[in-house]
């Protein structure tokens, strides 16, 4: 994974904050304070990446954060770079593993890389 910071727009939603990314049409998070919202979009951004991955979309590279101009109609309450993961380039890497749980891999699974790789990020995420 590679980590990148995108730019992220914080507005005013009544009582609440939202968030979007200019970069990332659709990306949305909403909270009722600023700093959950802030926290918040971490998770939006991360989320949203997965998913953009997983159905095969380009994922635009991020934008610096003065890039965006000001909109008349956004009560703007903070801008904000967002860390997120893109995945990187494949590495191909030598492991060990137990014949009988790569055949119960090889049954479920149709692509053995992706299956791990998938497993490994799941268990890292427990971990936080």
């Amino acid at each position: 994974m590679v980590t990148v910071h995108y730019p992220a727009i914080i507005e005013r939603a009544g009582t609440m904050f939202s968030v979007f990314f200019p970069d990332l049409p659709g990306c949305t998070s909403a909270g009722a304070t600023l700093q959950q919202e802030a926290l918040g979009a971490e998770e939006a951004l991360n989320g949203h990446l997965a998913v953009s991955i997983e159905h095969g979309d380009t994922i635009p590279a991020p934008s610096d954060l003065d890039a965006f101009g000001r909109d008349a109609e956004v009560d703007e309450a903070a801008r904000l770079l967002v860390r997120g993961e893109r995945p990187g380039r494949a590495v191909c890497v030598q492991v060990s593993i137990d014949e009988g749980l790569l055949a119960r891999i090889d049954r479920v699974a149709s692509n053995r890389s992706r299956f791990l790789a998938d497993a490994a990020r799941t268990a890292l995420a427990r971990r936080g």
